[in-house]
């Protein structure tokens, strides 16, 4: 035993992760549709806050969608889910209030077309 813990190998032997193939994505994909679509038949916008209705009203899509993808996009695609909602709020709300869409001549992250 070292001075900071186990010397064991198996100890600090990292644990290899597999990306999901393409044909996986797929499958996690449609699955992830399934749960959402039910959620909004059901007009829930945050799963996470409100798992026990989920759950009553789309348990069977919501452990498909949780079978099929891996744990972390299963978070990533909950909580995009709620921001994208609360983003497209926030927009029809300025519409609302009769804000413009102003052009931007060269927006952040895109390179200039012309040269000097």
């Amino acid at each position: 035993m070292g001075l900071f813990g186990s010397s064991t190998p198996a100890a600090t032997e990292p644990t290899l992760k597999i990306a999901p193939n393409r044909s996986q994505r797929a499958s996690c994909w449609e699955a992830r549709d399934a749960f959402f679509t039910c959620l909004n038949a059901h007009n829930i916008i945050d799963s996470i806050k409100e798992v026990k209705k989920a759950k009553d009203v789309c348990g069977s899509q919501g452990v498909a969608f949780e079978k099929e993808c891996v744990g972390s996009w299963v978070e990533y695609f909950k909580k995009r889910r709620v921001m994208e909602y609360n983003r497209e709020q926030m927009l029809k709300g300025l519409q609302m209030e009769g804000a413009r869409k102003v052009d931007m001549p060269n927006p952040v992250g895109q390179a200039q077309t012309t040269t000097k």
